[in-house]
């Protein structure tokens, strides 16, 4: 077609359909849900797909994605907020703050946040725990910076990098890797990853930009719970760590014991992403919720608001769901796969490089991570040996990239901390990078060992 082969056209067919995205969200504003529906039609029509075959490619998609994402989005979400609404969080954050001391504090926040992230979405985490960095920075005359930067680290770092966060969690179906080992992996790279994008950074930074918090804010956030209020540290640390358990023990089960044996099969069951999260929500409906004295009917009306907000995402979700699908079904994907196999990009560099300019473009990491999960999966099944597990964490790592003024992100964050715009970027968007940058050096020295 205009005298370029199938190939090329499937290829420059791809570009102008990823430009088109991007600009679709970022120059007209469009909802992500419309613009991913819209590129997914636009690149099935001008691919010659037929019709029919355009439509079913786009419900597979759809329906394949949210049949296994939008479960556990809707349960960890509810954990989240049986977490969040009895104060355990609170008592996590406040458990480590008394363990570090002031002079630590620094740390203390960043591993609060880390375990407190690992069910919750970012911008749940930062409305739950922003309010313990100013009662911190009131008590302990510390930088808000030097406070706030770690725990968005850590935060951000979970996010991106760890399951059941949503985007790890569409990486792997994409990529159809292990879960457990996904976990793991994960936790390896996110922890050294925050604590140089959190601590380290932001004892420096705060030397040049001390921050000075909104005055109103403090007064109305940092109102201080009663610690005898709180579930314990130990039971909320089970609670919230029973479904990484759940399927770390799953895949230990699936390598060192044969199929067919009874135990393995218990634990696949139980250990399936889905059953843990399930049951460490039903475990939360006692240990935040009766043994705290909450009512039947209080819990079902939190378990109610949880669900609201995660509308959007999971129609985001499933909708990407569908543009990979169209990408892989008109070829375009092998293409793609074919292109980085002969140019011999590794392709852990490729599945970041391709988020992260998805990621800088659009403003969205889950844009990123379901774009960028779409056009590098060809590439697992030319290239023998590759790790699957890895290539979904090098995705995760490529959409935390360079936040800006696309991001609503940034914008939450400036506002909370009081900053300019030229201070944001000074802080939040460079500790982001280096949240990218770093995981990736991790990710690439990981790879040369699993």
């Amino acid at each position: 077609m205009f005298g370029m082969s199938h190939e090329t056209f499937l290829l420059l067919d791809a570009v102008v359909t990823v430009i088109g995205l991007i600009v679709l969200i970022t120059k007209f504003k469009l909802h992500p849900f419309l613009a991913l529906i819209i590129a997914a039609a636009f690149l099935g029509l001008t691919s010659g797909m037929p019709i029919g075959t355009i439509i079913k490619a786009f419900q597979d998609g759809f329906g394949g994605v949210l049949g296994f994402v939008g479960i556990i989005l809707a349960l960890g979400t509810m954990l989240g907020k049986m977490m969040a609404e009895s104060g355990g969080a609170d008592q996590i954050a406040q458990t480590l703050i008394r363990a570090f001391g002031k002079d630590k504090v620094q740390w203390a926040m960043m591993f609060a946040a880390f375990l407190v992230g690992i069910p919750l979405f970012f911008e749940i985490g930062f409305v739950l725990l922003i309010p313990l960095v100013f009662i911190v920075a009131r008590r302990t005359g510390v930088s808000i910076i030097k406070i706030g930067i770690p725990l968005l680290a850590g935060l951000s770092a979970v996010h991106g990098l760890v399951p059941p966060h949503p985007g790890p969690l569409l990486a792997i179906g994409v990529f159809g890797a292990d879960i457990g080992k996904t976990i793991l992996y994960g936790l390896i790279v996110a922890l050294p990853t925050a604590i140089i994008a959190g601590p380290i950074f932001g004892t420096f930074i705060a030397k040049h930009i001390p921050g000075h918090p909104n005055q109103e804010l403090v007064d109305q956030l940092s109102r201080e719970t009663d610690s005898a209020e709180l579930p314990s540290f130990g039971i909320t640390l089970v609670t919230v760590l029973l479904p990484v358990f759940l399927m770390l023990l799953k895949t230990f089960a699936d390598v060192v014991l044969p199929d067919g044996n009874i135990f393995r099969a218990f634990m696949d069951l139980i250990g399936h992403p889905i059953s843990a999260l399930l049951l460490a929500l039903l475990l939360s409906l006692y240990t935040f919720g009766y043994k705290q004295g909450i009512g039947s009917s209080q819990m079902m009306k939190w378990l109610d608001a949880s669900l609201a907000p995660t509308a959007a995402i999971i129609l985001i979700i499933g909708a990407g769901g569908g543009f990979k699908q169209m990408l892989v079904t008109s070829g375009v994907g092998d293409v793609i796969g074919h292109m980085a196999v002969n140019a011999q990009i590794s392709p852990i560099l490729l599945a970041w490089l391709v988020a992260a300019v998805i990621r800088i473009a659009t403003g969205s990491a889950t844009v990123a991570t379901i774009t960028g999960a779409g056009i590098v999966v060809p590439v697992v099944g030319m290239i023998p040996g590759v790790n699957r597990e890895l290539l979904v964490l090098a995705t995760g790592a490529g959409s935390l990239i360079l936040s800006h003024v696309n991001d609503a992100g940034f914008w939450l964050v400036k506002q909370y901390f009081n900053m300019t715009v030229a201070e944001t970027f000074k802080t939040w968007t460079a500790m982001e990078t280096i949240l990218s940058v770093v995981g990736l050096g991790f990710i690439l020295l990981l790879s040369l060992f699993v």
